[in-house]
């Protein structure tokens, strides 16, 4: 531990979410969510593609990779998405059936919600 190290890192490129069906996934996070699908193409190595989805003009990413023994789909998955009014989405997405939790007003933090995509993965939605 020591000295400073320097390193070429510069961003967060994507952040896996491991699922069952890429197919569903990809509905999901596109048709239920929103996001912009950046890029799907077939990586043999990996069982199934390569998917990438993020909101319109995001730098990071999310990666839909296929779920396999250490790598399981319902994860808690720490990714907080940003949106400008958390109530009307949370609505919305109740409304569509989606597994949405409840939406606490904390004092002096901005509201937010969890929700749940089609394999239990958790994520976060903040105003």
């Amino acid at each position: 531990m020591g000295g400073q190290v320097t390193t070429a890192i510069n961003a967060i490129r994507t952040i896996g979410v491991p699922v069952t069906d890429q197919d569903r996934a990809l509905a999901f996070y596109v048709d239920v969510l929103g996001l912009d699908k950046r890029l799907d193409a077939p990586v043999e190595q990996l069982g199934g593609r390569w998917i990438e989805v993020a909101p319109s003009g995001a730098a990071t990413s999310i990666a839909l990779v296929p779920a396999k023994p250490g790598v399981a789909a319902g994860v808690e998955t720490g990714i907080r998405l940003s949106v400008a009014d958390a109530a009307s989405l949370h609505k919305e997405l109740s409304e569509r059936g989606v597994d949405v939790g409840e939406l606490p007003r904390w004092e002096g933090v901005p509201p937010m919600f969890a929700l749940r995509d089609p394999d239990g993965n958790g994520l976060e939605i903040v105003e």
